[in-house]
């Protein structure tokens, strides 16, 4: 079990694994190779770090706790191919920041403290980095949202916006009692892998709108929740899938709402 010589800090959401089998298993799940770079968001106590370093050819890796450094310094003593910047990642240059690595593949592998989970997903995006893999623990509840299929409860605009991009696979379950402070939940470990077929979409930008106007009042119906559309385009595209307006937006799939955000798009 790994030990780690810090003060945890609550408000960063600092959780630590402590089972390093579990990390091992995270690495194994990714693909990652000899020759690929890894992007890793809060190393902590740098227990997935050493693992990520051990198979690939440099670690990136963002850690935000500046007190930290004492203990990353330590763990990482022996890795000469792990660079640490302390920064908040949500506001770092990725770009930038990778352009002086070689490498075959890009992934990005990280244990993200919970609360900024979406952010993070939603930079890689946008980013526009195609990354082999992604591979990140969330909470429990939170992989059910992003995996789930229309028509569940859980469906939400979030799972929409994901898997757009990505064919998102649970991978495997983490119990709360393999980290050291122990949380309040359980977690999950999720993949997201880049779909290579993608729909094509007019705007981006707007296919998001679209997404969180139709999820903006969960119990109502698209034709309440898009009523500041053209509802005659809205019900026309409906019913090319077997779907009228009086649905509501958590029984729709991810290619009905492209088809709205292309046909409602204003150039």
């Amino acid at each position: 079990m790994e030990k780690y010589n810090v003060k945890f800090k609550k408000k960063l959401g600092q959780n630590f694994l402590k089972n390093k089998s579990i990390v091992k298993r995270i690495v194994s799940v990714s693909g990652i190779g000899p020759e690929d770079l890894v992007i890793e968001v809060g190393p902590g106590g740098a227990i997935l770090t050493r693992e990520l370093a051990n198979v690939s050819k440099n670690v990136l890796a963002y850690e935000v706790d500046t007190d930290l450094k004492s203990e990353l310094a330590a763990k990482l003593e022996y890795y000469d191919n792990v660079e640490i910047i302390f920064q908040d990642f949500l506001n770092s240059n990725i770009i930038n920041d990778i352009k002086k690595y070689s490498y075959n593949k890009i992934y990005f592998i990280s244990n993200v403290p919970y609360y900024i989970t979406t952010p993070i997903l939603m930079k890689l995006i946008e980013s526009e980095i195609h990354f082999e893999n992604i591979v990140m623990m969330v909470q429990k509840e939170v992989g059910d949202r992003f995996s789930t299929k229309p028509g569940n409860r859980e469906y939400g605009s979030i799972t929409v916006l994901l898997n757009y991009f990505y064919n998102i696979k649970k991978e495997f379950f983490v119990s709360r009692h393999e980290f050291i402070p122990e949380p309040n939940v359980d977690s999950v470990i999720v993949s997201f892998r880049e779909k290579k077929d993608k729909l094509k979409l007019e705007s981006f930008t707007f296919f998001e709108k679209i997404v969180r106007d139709s999820f903006q009042f969960k119990r109502k119906t698209i034709k309440n929740n898009l009523k500041k559309y053209n509802l005659e385009v809205v019900e026309k595209v409906l019913n090319k899938y077997g779907y009228n307006s009086s649905v509501r937006a958590e029984m729709l799939p991810v290619e009905v709402f492209v088809d709205l955000a292309n046909c409602l798009y204003i150039k």
